[in-house]
């Protein structure tokens, strides 16, 4: 593959977003939970972007209250995720390239529930969300979750 230089990567309109997700585990650690966002309808981990003033710790904890009414705690970091060769583009034309923090945490309070940015909830085994339309961005920080490592990926 050729090495592409910096503007081919995002391209003069895109912007850098910074981003986290929770990979959160059932009772039992077998499965995950997933969530199917009402803008494309693909399965994601629960999610979003930091707003001014918070910690990527406190954007998880948020973000997850306000897609699944669940209230959690950061277990560990799993990865930090930069993808310079994806951009997401929205309905409105936004052009992103997110710098992500893909967390595990720990329910603490709640009972899972839909919002207006989660048309489905559930808890899926590792083989189950292989085979769900799952956002390709979400697989590899699942997959990192899973090898368990006490370090992070850098990827």
């Amino acid at each position: 593959m050729a090495r592409l230089e910096y503007g081919d990567r995002i391209g003069k309109t895109a912007q850098i977003r910074v981003g986290c997700s929770a990979l959160i585990y059932d009772a039992t650690r077998e499965k995950i939970l997933l969530t199917r966002r009402e803008d494309n309808g693909e399965w994601c981990l629960p999610g979003g972007g930091l707003d001014a003033g918070e910690s990527a710790e406190e954007a998880c904890v948020r973000e997850v209250w306000e897609e699944t009414g669940l209230t959690v705690a950061v277990v560990r970091l799993i990865g930090i995720y930069t993808t310079p060769h994806r951009i997401t583009v929205y309905k409105d034309g936004n052009r992103n390239q997110y710098i992500s923090f893909s967390f595990e945490a720990q329910i603490l309070d709640g009972t899972p529930g839909l919002s207006d940015e989660v048309t489905e909830i559930g808890f899926f085994t590792p083989a189950e969300a292989a085979a769900i339309n799952l956002m390709a961005n979400h697989r590899i920080r699942i997959e990192d979750a899973l090898v368990g490592q006490p370090a992070a990926f850098i990827r």
